[in-house]
């Protein structure tokens, strides 16, 4: 009998991943506010991103490490609801350090208090995402990792909002060099909502442990070809999905970047117009996300059908609704709903499986950076943006695959793929370095070499885990009972 997502236990442990996007757009806050305040250059003030995504790779390595040295899995000792509440409680700590930061205006505490957020959320990462993936029938594990991603972009969309608002009083307000004193208020306030998730899911329903074996063989069309391995560096989707998860949040990060400084190098758009456009780059991950998630709900093909095409534009009447709230021209923003209908045409061609997905995001991912790279004006903007959509599902579709067959080694196969989120540090720098020498239109070819290793990989793990017995089709019809 096909196992059914428990949707209670779900909505507790998503709020994580709001709190995740949450923080890691508002950083985008502090990077202008710090830039001024400690009269810092770009390369420094990137040190803000840099501290954050690298504690992802440390934590990661820490895990991997303490495991070693234990002789078990940590989290198989812990438990995984008690990993993810360690984990608040560790990002809790980061937070208090912005109060003797701010009073002391001093820069190396504020990074370090992002480190330590950061810290956390690597290990509150490690248990989530497996842990969404098994909450209910594997087939839909990548839908229901999806489904998370959209909660954290709808945390990544109020997130910067709710942070200037409180650092600045008003959009009005240029002060930066005072805001210095406002930073530690917003993030005191971030840390007890930490504490307080923590203690509500230590008392939640939400599970200790599981059966990774159990949850292998159920992927299995044939569980006696699965693949036992000591270690789980011995599993080539994992080794090659590690690279995958590198290259995609780094396109994802760097393209974001290099928005604004293209946007005013080449369409004269000046910095204080170039928020909507930004907006509507992160925005796309949330509609993609939304589109995506539609498979991880129990119904019949013609409802989740009908999902697939309703909640993209109801993401993309969130993002319409924000802007104009805050008095931005978003008429000009009407024609995107026709990327949208190819992403959604996108998502129904692959069917539920996720290197299908991965594929077929890819090569609209490349197509949509190479048209941006060779047209002007306003369809060259909207196409660098558009590779937001194309994003958005790549991080649960590479997850599912990579951690696939995995069994036991599934928490460690976890942890190295939180790891590679350094590819958010490095890839936006590489890219820099190109836009210094060829000029920032043609950087973006950084992103099309990304995209294209990742369809790679989605045609290299789909034969890989076919040799497994692990039939990703099968899997995907069996879903969509």
């Amino acid at each position: 009998m096909t196992q059914k997502t428990r949707w209670s236990q779900f909505g507790v442990l998503i709020t994580v991943f709001f709190f995740w996007g949450f923080v890691a757009a508002s950083n985008d806050i502090l990077i202008p506010v710090f830039q001024k305040a400690f009269d810092l250059s770009h390369a420094q003030s990137q040190l803000v991103s840099f501290a954050f995504y690298i504690a992802y790779t440390v934590g990661s390595l820490a895990y991997f490490g303490i495991s070693r040295l234990a002789g078990q899995d940590l989290l198989n000792r812990i438990g995984y609801r008690n990993g993810i509440c360690l984990g608040l409680l560790v990002s809790a700590l980061g937070t208090l350090l912005f109060y003797p930061a701010a009073n002391s205006g001093s820069f190396v505490l504020m990074l370090s208090g992002l480190f330590i957020v950061g810290l956390g959320f690597s290990l509150q990462q490690i248990a989530a995402n497996p842990l969404a993936i098994v909450m209910g029938n594997p087939a839909t594990g990548a839908q229901r990792l999806t489904l998370a991603g959209g909660v954290n972009n709808f945390g990544t969309t109020i997130g910067p909002l709710l942070v200037s608002v409180a650092i600045f009083g008003s959009v009005a307000s240029g002060n930066t060099e005072a805001s210095i004193e406002s930073v530690k208020m917003p993030y005191l306030v971030l840390g007890a909502a930490f504490v307080l998730v923590a203690l509500f899911l230590r008392f939640s329903s939400v599970p200790n442990h599981i059966d990774l074996e159990g949850v292998a063989r159920s992927e299995a069309q044939d569980a006696g070809r699965l693949s036992h391995k000591a270690s789980a560096f011995a599993y080539p989707q994992l080794l090659l999905g590690m690279v995958a998860i590198f290259l995609y949040v780094g396109v994802e990060v760097s393209t974001g970047a290099h928005l604004p400084a293209y946007m005013r190098e080449h369409l004269g758009v000046d910095t204080s117009a170039v928020a909507p456009y930004v907006s509507l780059y992160w925005a796309s991950l949330m509609i993609g996300r939304w589109t995506g998630a539609a498979g991880a709900f129990e119904m019949g093909a013609g409802a989740r059908r009908m999902l697939t095409l309703v909640l993209p534009f109801v993401a993309f009447g969130v993002f319409l609704a924000v802007n104009a709230a805050l008095r931005h021209e978003v008429a000009q923003f009407y024609g995107y709903a026709g990327v949208i209908v190819v992403m959604i045409a996108a998502t129904l061609l692959s069917r539920g499986n996720p290197a299908r997905m991965l594929l077929y995001f890819a090569l609209c991912g490349i197509a949509a950076l190479l048209v941006g790279m060779f047209s002007d004006g306003k369809t060259s903007a909207i196409a660098f943006i558009s590779s937001g959509l194309f994003c958005s599902t790549m991080w649960p579709c590479v997850f599912a695959l990579a951690i696939a067959g995995l069994g036991r080694h599934t928490n460690q196969g976890s942890s190295l793929l939180v790891m590679m989120i350094m590819g958010g540090a490095l890839v936006p720098l590489l890219q820099g370095v190109l836009a210094d020498t060829a000029g920032i239109h043609m950087s973006f070819w950084v992103g099309v070499a990304c995209f294209a290793y990742l369809a790679f990989y989605a045609l290299r793990s789909a034969a890989l885990l076919r040799r497994q017995g692990i039939d990703l089709d099968r899997l995907a019809a069996e879903g969509g009972h």
